[in-house]
C-alpha cells in the first residue's frame, strides 16, 4: 500500500553528504529515504550516487521504471565531486550525496562542497572505533569549508526497548565534539529492506514507526 504525503514548499539550497568510515551502516538507506521525504515536502531533489557499488542508482532506476511520484533526479559521479555538486546546487533545492563507507576522494571532495555531513553509524563498538580517524578527516575538511555542519545519526538501532546500545553510542559520540549527534534514530526494521526493490521510501509504505523516524530525521536535518 502506498501512502500519499501532504506537500509544501520551502525555497532552499542545501547539499547533504551522507557518509561513514565503515561499510554497512545503512547510509544509502538513509540517503534515499531522506530524498523521498524531502521530495514529498515539495523540494526539487537530486540524489548523487558517488559510491561505485551503485546501490542508490539502482534504486532510482526502479523508481523511474515503476513511475513513482514525486520524481527525484539522480546523478552518478565518482572521483572528485566538488564541481559537480557546486553545479547541481544551482539547479536543485536539495542535493543528497551517497558516498562509499570509507575514507575516499568522493567523501573528501564532497565535504569541501557540502553544507552538511551526516555521519551514519551503527551502535556497535567496531563502527564507533572509526570516529577517531573520521574526526581527523573532518577537521581537515573544516579548514577548507568552515561552515560544514557535521551531524551523527545512529542507524540500525535495536527496537528492543531494553537494549542499551543506542544510549551507549550516544554517550560515545560525546567524545567527538566535531560530530553533533542528531536526536532522531533509525532502527532496524524490515520495512527499510522491503521498499528498496519497489523504488519507494518508507514514507510511501505502510510501516508507521519507520515513516515517523524518517520524517523526524528529515525535520531535524532541515531545521
Amino acid at each position: 500500500m502506498i501512502l500519499i504525503s501532504l506537500t509544501y514548499r520551502l525555497e532552499i539550497n542545501v547539499i547533504i553528504l551522507v557518509g561513514s568510515q565503515k561499510g554497512g551502516p545503512g547510509k544509502t538507506t538513509i540517503a534515499i529515504n531522506l530524498a523521498v521525504e524531502l521530495a514529498h515536502r515539495g523540494h526539487d531533489v537530486c540524489l548523487v550516487d558517488a559510491d561505485s557499488q551503485r546501490s542508490a542508482a539502482r534504486w532510482h532506476a526502479d523508481r523511474v521504471e515503476q513511475g513513482h511520484q514525486p520524481a527525484i533526479a539522480c546523478v552518478e559521479k565518482l572521483g572528485s565531486v566538488h564541481s559537480t555538486l557546486a553545479d547541481l546546487d544551482k539547479r536543485y533545492d536539495v542535493v543528497i550525496v551517497d558516498v562509499a563507507g570509507k575514507d575516499s576522494q568522493e567523501m573528501r571532495t564532497g565535504m569541501a562542497a557540502a553544507d552538511m555531513l551526516v555521519v551514519v553509524t551503527r551502535p556497535s563498538q567496531l563502527d564507533l572505533d572509526t570516529f577517531e580517524h573520521l574526526s581527523e578527516v573532518i577537521q581537515q575538511a573544516l579548514d577548507f569549508n568552515p561552515s560544514l555542519d557535521v551531524r551523527g545519526v545512529i542507524s540500525q538501532a535495536p527496537t528492543n526497548w531494553k537494549a542499551t546500545e543506542s544510549k551507549d553510542a550516544g554517550e560515545y559520540l560525546a567524545d567527538y565534539p566535531l560530530i553533533k549527534p542528531l536526536r532522531a534514530i533509525v532502527h532496524e526494521r524490515k520495512a527499510y529492506r522491503d521498499v528498496i526493490p519497489e523504488g519507494l521510501g518508507v514514507v510511501e509504505w505502510n510501516n508507521g514507526p519507520a515513516r515517523a523516524e524518517i520524517r523526524a530525521l528529515a525535520a531535524e536535518v532541515m531545521a
